[in-house]
């Protein structure tokens, strides 16, 4: 097997360790009777001395798979312990499958209990003839230097009798780094390259790469670990926890777009994320630093959003909060307007004004600024969609006057605007009205197609895309989401004080979404072994602190 190739195994296999392998842990902590309550250990990635402060992307494994799989065996009922163990082996398989390794024997030996993988460069030696030249490093702690140095010159050995290669040594700044060099060089030019630093093996696309890690080692204040954002976001991470992201989103969205360099380079924005295990799921802590403004947010809510009171259980989609206009002038004024973030949600906005006819930032955004609620729900034979949109009503605010707007708005489109009786409430309902030609065009007969519905319930107005929704949405007093035992599950481990919740019911919404949207089903092919046990994903932020803005998001992995 070639290096290069290993190396390419093993940086996918951070990822999958990182999501696939603790998801045969989650399955065995939902049914055991004991709970994980350290979640982790308190601990950053010691390797992240070897990546630059500009990396676009690290992800770091701080526990041994190993280790993974003795606690989920340890904590497990008797005849789940068989489970637990399948699936990990599974893992092992998909892992090394086209590599002709096994973990058992090869890896297993001397893997110690931190795996780190970083973008380093978006082109690392700058050179126009060879196109863009991303580099990657993968740093792996050890447990045994002897058996780690045996499995690389077994893999060199392989590559060396076959002759396609020539094996170099060079020693830079007292680290011996050894590399390949391939005779053919138009067949691949580039060169796999490995280094052992005490208790740590080095592997790298590059010798370069590992010459600038070397680099960053010495010169502290060129290396992530010691960048004074990577290290104001961790101090917010307070819970122990199993493994690290950083994104650095101006070069990670260069990456993505296969660029040299990041468009607007003077932007600073950084994501740091920290994923906790917990009795039900996988936790995950993130800290925002970048944008335009600095200072404290407290959080604005410490109890559930009341306009939850509306929406069904049966919600597959549900974000709730307070003071729409509000979030949305953070969101325009706390990321930076040329952010990668900014302009993603720029793009999603204008895509669903496109749709409704509406700048919704004008027209609907200023008037909400008390509690709303949006959902997704199912229709009855569960092939469509149907939404569900619920504000409170403030004094401040003429809400009559503003619906009324919508109503004009919907004659001007061509709908007819009627009122219909619907559970003892009387609601608008904006009809589109066609005629249907029958019978060989002997019977003509009227089709009338609902659009829109809304109504004034108490304090808020509800609006809803059918008369079904609708129904749904006033029906809900005993039977809505925030009075569910899964939305109970959902937000368990978030902070009760919190700006609100996006939550997906996964389980319940799974089908129909990779229906809707072909792309789900491509991202869930990707993290397969994640996702097989997923209920619910929810999402809640906490405001901001120091200039750094705080979320959870909490994958429920309980057995439903």
């Amino acid at each position: 097997m070639k290096l290069r190739s290993f190396f390419i195994i093993l940086a996918i296999s951070v990822l999958i360790l990182l999501s696939g392998a603790i998801s045969s842990l989650y399955w065995i902590l939902g049914q055991s009777p004991l709970e994980l309550v350290s979640g982790g250990i308190f601990k950053e990635p010691i390797t992240a001395v070897f990546v630059p402060k500009q990396a676009p992307f690290m992800v770091s494994l701080l526990v041994n798979p190993d280790r993974l799989e003795s606690l989920a065996q340890y904590i497990a009922f008797p005849h789940n312990r068989r489970r637990s163990h399948r699936e990990f082996l599974s893992i092992e398989k998909q892992l090394l499958s086209k590599t002709g390794l096994d973990y058992q024997t090869q890896i297993r030996p001397w893997l110690g209990e931190e795996i780190t993988l970083a973008v380093t460069s978006l082109d690392f030696d700058h050179n126009p003839g060879n196109g863009i030249q991303p580099g990657y490093l993968l740093a792996v702690t050890t447990k045994d230097k002897e058996s780690a140095k045996v499995f690389l010159q077994s893999s060199y050995s392989k590559e060396i009798i076959s002759g396609t290669s020539d094996l170099i040594f060079e020693s830079y700044k007292g680290v011996n780094l050894i590399y390949q060099r391939h005779h053919d060089s138009s067949v691949n030019a580039r060169f796999s390259a490995t280094a052992i630093l005490d208790n740590l093996v080095l592997f790298a696309n590059d010798p370069k790469i590992l010459r600038d890690a070397i680099n960053n080692v010495q010169v502290k204040t060129s290396n992530l670990r010691n960048y004074p954002n990577y290290q104001k976001a961790l101090k917010t991470i307070t819970e122990p926890h199993i493994g690290i992201i950083y994104a650095n989103f101006p070069a990670l969205s260069a990456w993505f777009g296969n660029l040299p360099i990041p468009e607007i380079p003077e932007i600073t924005q950084t994501l740091t994320v920290a994923f906790s295990v917990k009795s039900e799921g996988l936790v995950a802590q993130t800290a925002l630093i970048g944008g335009a403004e600095q200072g404290e947010e407290p959080p604005a809510l410490s109890q559930p959003v009341g306009a939850l009171a509306y929406i069904p259980v049966n919600s597959i989609l549900t974000a709730a909060g307070t003071d729409l206009n509000q979030l949305w002038n953070q969101i325009e004024t706390g990321l930076a307007k040329e952010s990668p973030l900014q302009q993603l949600l720029n793009r999603i906005l204008i895509s669903v004004q496109d749709h409704l006819g509406l700048n919704l930032s004008e027209r609907v955004f200023p008037s909400i600024q008390g509690e709303f609620s949006l959902a997704i729900i199912p229709n009855v034979d569960n092939s469509e969609l149907d939404a569900i949109f619920v504000a409170k009503k403030i004094p401040d605010i003429n809400f009559s006057g503003w619906v009324d707007n919508f109503d004009q708005l919907a004659q001007k489109r061509g709908y007819s605007v009627g009122k219909l009786p619907l559970r003892d409430n009387t609601v608008t309902v904006w009809t589109e009205l066609s005629t249907i030609t029958r019978n060989n065009g002997n019977l003509t007969s009227l089709d009338a197609r609902v659009s829109g519905v809304h109504t004034d319930v108490d304090d808020y107005v509800v609006f809803a895309t059918s008369v079904d929704a609708m129904s749904q949405a006033l029906s809900t007093s005993q039977i809505s989401l925030i009075r569910s035992n899964k939305l109970q599950q959902a937000v368990e481990a978030l902070n009760p004080e919190n700006d609100g919740y996006f939550y997906l019911d996964w389980s319940q919404g799974k089908k129909i979404l990779e229906q809707k949207f072909p792309i789900i089903k491509v991202l869930e092919l990707s993290i397969k072994p994640l996702l097989d046990n997923v209920q619910s994903l929810t999402v809640s932020s906490q405001g901001k602190e120091n200039g750094v803005r705080r979320a959870t998001i909490f994958l429920n992995v309980g057995v439903p």
